[in-house]
């Protein structure tokens, strides 16, 4: 089985504070319970809607056109796991389109995300303050 090497996928550092995690873009087909605890959906539709947004958007049957896909960011030091995990299962996971899935869309997303909360996680208690601080890197 072939890997996808890191350096394939759109990267973005997210900073808060004193603290910076560098996380990668990807697409699959794994459904969240399957995710890492830092891996953090940013676009959930069909397959055939996120596929485009893969480097190397793989080849649609019908039958699996209409199953759910994301695109997600998955947390550097979690990676290579969360890339065997999924494969195991035998769901799809391929690195972002770097063009498609650019700096601007990036951000875009994950401040929306970040603004939607939900499943997110806890907001931040009252009285303390967050700076984020997101660049895409090479």
């Amino acid at each position: 089985m072939a890997h996808t090497p890191i350096t394939a996928t759109p990267t973005i550092v997210v900073a808060i504070g004193r603290q910076a995690q560098q996380f990668h873009a990807v697409v699959t087909t794994a459904p969240p319970p399957l995710d890492a605890p830092a891996t953090l959906t940013l676009y959930d539709a069909t397959l055939a809607d996120v596929s485009g947004l893969a480097a190397s958007p793989p080849v649609l049957h019908q039958e699996r056109a209409d199953a759910r896909a994301r695109l997600v960011l998955v947390e550097a030091t979690e990676f290579a796991w969360q890339r065997a995990r999924w494969r195991e299962a035998h769901h799809l996971f391929t690195p972002a389109d770097p063009v498609l899935v650019s700096l601007n869309t990036l951000q875009r997303w994950l401040w929306y995300r970040l603004r939607a909360g939900g499943d997110a996680g806890p907001a931040a208690p009252s009285g303390t303050e967050a700076q984020a601080t997101v660049q895409l890197t090479n």
